[in-house]
């Protein structure tokens, strides 16, 4: 009991200010607030039913999505985050590894880490080919052929990863070195784990590569499916609020810039209103565009090689290569004596 009122008191003080929207607008002191945490902390819940109510939802939707089996185990966000955070140490081993991780040490640890990342991962596939059985038969080395052909990649994620890191170096004016793009850029960042993800998705592991992508999205703000094709050369300025969908396609030494979005600009349906899955519905960027911040490309377009779109730019028709795409120019008009009513 003790140890929980020291974690009670120890709360930060602006909790209290929660307190002054329903109460007094002046926070109590430390004394009188001690009374007021106990009370909040230690009232007498109905937690049984609270906890009997869940258990029945829980129940009712693993029925409906499992029927009489016992749910599969579930991947684990947390592990797939850890293990995407050892192989990003693999990879830049310098920039992510161990603190002080001394040079003739470094392929040990590689090896440890890469071990160790490798075996978790493979249980992870395993427990999402578990979740998807009525997709046809998976042979139980299936998973072991997945994690093998990713390990594999890994040297050549490393090689596009490097282009991707020297753009951002020579895109940015304010960038010093290609270790500061590294360390500190959010579109190097987002394109680490989309290099990975990308990988698990097109081997046939398509909800890892979500949850990696969903990793990146609420790190970075930079928001990359999977499945989205980029060539290497690509290069995300600031990165905030920029949107690829699942089937973008995008060239060689492509920049964008915050704000974008490769996006969708429609949902076709079947015969039964159901949204129709997979089909190609986002833009193609071919090499050396540009796009600026705010600008919206929408549809299974094509982006002519070397092009620009000005920022803000709402876009949903194919451009020829070498275009120059700006919104159209504001006018100043005067309204004196009643005009433009």
């Amino acid at each position: 009991m003790a140890s929980d009122q020291n974690y009670i008191l120890s709360i930060d003080y602006t909790v209290f200010m929660v307190k002054s929207l329903i109460g007094p607008r002046r926070p109590p002191d430390s004394e009188s607030a001690r009374p007021m945490l106990l009370e909040i902390f230690s009232k007498d819940h109905d937690i049984g039913a609270i906890v009997s109510a869940l258990s029945a939802l829980r129940r009712a939707s693993q029925a409906q999505r499992y029927g009489d089996a016992a749910p599969p185990q579930l991947p684990s966000k947390f592990v797939m985050a850890s293990i995407v955070d050892g192989i990003t140490a693999v990879l830049y081993p310098r920039h992510y590894g161990r603190a002080e991780l001394p040079v003739d040490s470094t392929d040990e640890f590689i090896a440890s880490t890469l071990k160790t990342c490798l075996a978790g991962l493979r249980e992870q596939v395993r427990r999402e080919f578990a979740l998807f059985p009525s997709e046809g038969p998976r042979e139980e080395r299936r998973p072991n052929d997945i994690v093998d052909a990713f390990a594999r990649a890994i040297p050549r994620v490393r090689v596009t990863l490097d282009a991707d890191i020297r753009a951002a170096y020579a895109g940015d004016p304010a960038a010093k070195s290609l270790d500061e793009t590294i360390f500190c850029y959010p579109g190097v960042a987002a394109l680490i784990k989309h290099r990975l993800a990308h990988e698990l998705y097109r081997l046939g592991a398509p909800m890892l590569a979500r949850i990696i992508a969903e990793v990146a999205h609420s790190q970075t703000g930079i928001d990359i499916h999977p499945g989205a094709e980029i060539d290497q050369g690509f290069f995300i300025d600031h990165g905030t609020g920029v949107v690829i969908g699942e089937t973008a396609r995008i060239g060689r030494n492509v920049r964008l810039y915050q704000a974008v979005t490769l996006g969708a600009k429609r949902f076709d349906v079947d015969e039964n209103g159901a949204l129709e899955k997979g089909k190609p519905r986002h833009p193609i960027l071919e090499d050396d565009v540009v796009i600026y911040a705010g600008a919206t490309v929408l549809g299974r377009i094509v982006i002519g090689r070397g092009s620009t779109i000005g920022g803000n730019v709402w876009l949903t028709q194919s451009v020829p290569p070498g275009s120059n795409i700006t919104q159209a120019k504001a006018r100043i008009e005067l309204f004196d004596n009643g005009a433009g009513i």
